[in-house]
């Protein structure tokens, strides 16, 4: 191992410890309380990789003893019939959290969808009022969307400090680069957003103290457009074909592509602080930040202080 690789966080390690906190604290008021957090996901359509993320959302409520509901919809079901379910879990009193897996079809409105998500079961914190709360200042949202809360998180507990740093956002989505810049701005960090239509880009990322990047292009960011000591935090989920593949390769289709992020990471990690791996880094933490927030709804649902 280089001397550097101690700077690559641990997402993996970091997520399995969050989860054991939830499932430990869940378990101290079990003893009055027999009821468990129940989310229901409602996806419409068969996305290989909103199935591969609705397994591991799955699987992470079962190792805590939280049940999760499935609803699976072809992508033609008329948008009413979703309508109904959704309108139907915002009233059962035994729902804690709702998820609408995204992308949804061109036929479907996400804005329509996620509007009529009650807020108080708004897991993802996608709700226009709790992302109102959220650009407001001296407000807070019942939920804030979980890959920005993982952001955060890892920063806290790495111990890197926020406050006065210059921190370079690459993307502006509402899932993260969006509720990142409002969440940063709270903690008094200086942020610049960067998108598809900013002019040079790279004079920007020389100046960042804090780099966060979602933006889905392959080992876009390179080293030469950082300064030493720069902290990375890598969101970005691609594939490439696996560079280690011959052309009378016997590898399985699986394992033709390599999943990369937006950084390029194995030269960025030889002048950063610290640094996301991918996969491993920011993905898992996503998914202990909606237990998370699981388990914060049905604690605000059933006036657990």
């Amino acid at each position: 191992m280089h001397e550097y690789e101690s700077n690559i966080i641990n997402g993996t390690k970091m997520a399995n410890d969050i989860i054991a906190e939830i499932k430990q604290e869940h378990d101290n008021y079990m003893g009055t309380n027999k009821s468990v957090p129940h989310v229901a996901i409602i996806q419409i359509g068969d996305r290989e990789d909103s199935n591969i993320y609705i397994k591991k959302k799955q699987a992470a409520c079962e190792k805590v003893g939280f049940v999760c509901l499935h609803y699976k919809y072809d992508s033609d079901i008329l948008a009413d019939i979703v309508y109904r379910l959704l309108y139907s879990l915002n009233g059962d009193d035994k729902i804690n959290g709702i998820i609408v897996q995204l992308p949804v079809p061109e036929n479907f409105s996400e804005e329509d969808l996620l509007g009529k998500i009650s807020y108080v079961k708004d897991i993802e914190g996608l709700n226009a009022y709790n992302m109102g709360n959220l650009a407001l200042d001296k407000r807070v949202p019942l939920y804030v969307p979980c890959t920005a809360l993982a952001c955060m998180e890892i920063l806290k507990r790495e111990n890197v400090l926020v406050k006065g740093k210059h921190v370079v956002v690459v993307g502006k989505s509402n899932l993260v680069g969006l509720p990142l810049l409002l969440l940063l701005l709270k903690e008094m960090a200086t942020v610049t957003t960067c998108h598809i239509e900013t002019t040079d880009i790279i004079s920007h990322l020389q100046m960042a103290d804090i780099v966060i990047s979602a933006c889905g292009k392959p080992l876009f960011i390179k080293k030469s457009w950082l300064k030493n000591g720069v902290t990375v935090l890598d969101v970005g989920i691609n594939t490439i074909p696996n560079p280690d593949l011959k052309s009378n390769s016997t590898l399985t289709s699986k394992k033709k592509y390599k999943l990369v992020g937006d950084v390029d990471t194995e030269h960025v990690k030889t002048i950063a602080h610290k640094i996301t791996p991918v996969p491993g880094g920011i993905g898992p933490m996503t998914v202990a930040m909606l237990l998370s927030n699981l388990l914060k709804s049905y604690k605000f649902q059933n006036g657990i202080v």
